[in-house]
């Protein structure tokens, strides 16, 4: 009899997800195995979820994803993107996007945005391609994947967001050449930002101010590495007072709200860039002059996705920072994948950061 794996099923009924049992498919060509051993709940799966994200589906979410190698094909690579060697039941993590490599896009460097891409946890069933989301026992990596060592010290506390919020931030710090002694301000004190003020920190920024609508996520960004916290209302004076009024040298914006890009556009010095992550959802259009950017000489940058570089550096930081700014607590509970009806509940709850997924 056929092994099958586990597996949680969204068919397009908002706020529902049902578990299903899959044939567990042997890898064929260049494509690898992997047993899931950890999954978090990204707000793209939440929205998914509750449908004000429309996806094809049947699908099974999940992109924020660890796991061990159980079993590669005859033509599967056998280093990951930084050339250590993969071996079965090595800890991985893999880019969110398998890219082609010869498309317009992947041409041009921008493999995360491949014209034939295969994105993991936003696929829709193929028969003998259904496990291809967090939300299982196994999930089957396609060719053109970025994979990724882990070691076996680093918790799945820290590591397993990191295919989607750290690749993501180390992808956007890369929008100035350095951050020694600079000024930097985010928008959005959720795990996007969190991770942001930790890793512009451990950069060695002169000072990281964090804004946010919530008093409770502001307070925790101070762990992560925030120098100042500050409510929309006071950003003004308090980013004058630590730029003796010059204002910041790169500001990102990760909470994808359109009033959050009015506060903080101002605030960018002359010369200064502005890293756009988290608009990845329809909100209300934003004014922003012209003759502002062409006379201040700004630099706007969007940022989705990440190069394969950017997910080596993100576990790189995680092994050398993880902890010094607390991002192994990020994970508020874990649930099995039998509650995952309950987990993506709980996950709507602003209080978390994450919850994650244990199959």
């Amino acid at each position: 009899m056929k092994r099958q794996s586990l597996a949680a099923v969204f068919r397009g009924n908002a706020g529902k997800i049902e578990l299903q049992k899959i044939p567990t498919p042997s890898p064929r060509g260049a494509e690898i195995l992997v047993r899931v051993e950890s999954c978090t709940l990204c707000g793209n799966d939440l929205q998914s979820f509750n449908d004000s994200r429309k996806i094809v589906e049947p699908t099974i979410p999940g992109h924020e994803i660890v796991g061990r190698i159980e079993a590669f094909g005859p033509d599967a690579p056998r280093a990951d993107a930084s050339g250590l060697p993969l071996a079965i039941g090595m800890r991985i993590v893999w880019g969110i996007v398998a890219a082609c490599g010869e498309c317009f896009c992947c041409q041009r460097g921008l493999t995360q945005k491949c014209l034939r891409s295969f994105k993991y946890g936003h696929q829709g069933f193929v028969e003998g391609y259904e496990l291809v989301g967090g939300l299982a026992e196994h999930c089957l990596l396609m060719p053109g994947t970025t994979i990724v060592c882990v070691p076996d010290s680093l918790s799945l506390d820290t590591v397993t967001p990191c295919s989607c919020v750290t690749a993501t931030i180390a992808a956007a710090l890369k929008s100035v050449d350095t951050l020694e002694g600079r000024f930097v301000l985010i928008t959005g004190a959720g795990l996007f930002g969190l991770t942001a003020a930790a890793m512009a920190h451990s950069r060695g920024a002169a000072e990281v101010i964090m804004s946010d609508i919530n008093p409770t996520r502001l307070y925790r960004s101070v762990r992560s590495g925030a120098t100042r916290c500050v409510l929309p209302d006071d950003l003004a004076i308090a980013v004058s007072d630590a730029t003796r009024g010059y204002g910041v040298d790169l500001a990102l914006e990760v909470s994808g709200a359109s009033s959050a890009f009015e506060s903080l556009w101002p605030q960018v010095r002359i010369g200064g860039t502005i890293a756009l992550v988290g608009a990845v959802f329809t909100a209300d259009a934003v004014s922003l002059s012209m003759e502002h950017i062409v006379r201040r000489n700004l630099t706007i940058r969007g940022i989705h996705n990440y190069g394969p570089d950017d997910l080596v550096q993100a576990i790189r930081f995680l092994v050398n920072y993880g902890q010094t700014y607390q991002l192994d607590t990020v994970v508020t509970k874990w649930f099995s994948l039998s509650d995952v009806q309950e987990a993506l509940t709980a996950a709507m709850d602003p209080r978390h950061l994450r919850i994650g997924i244990r199959p």
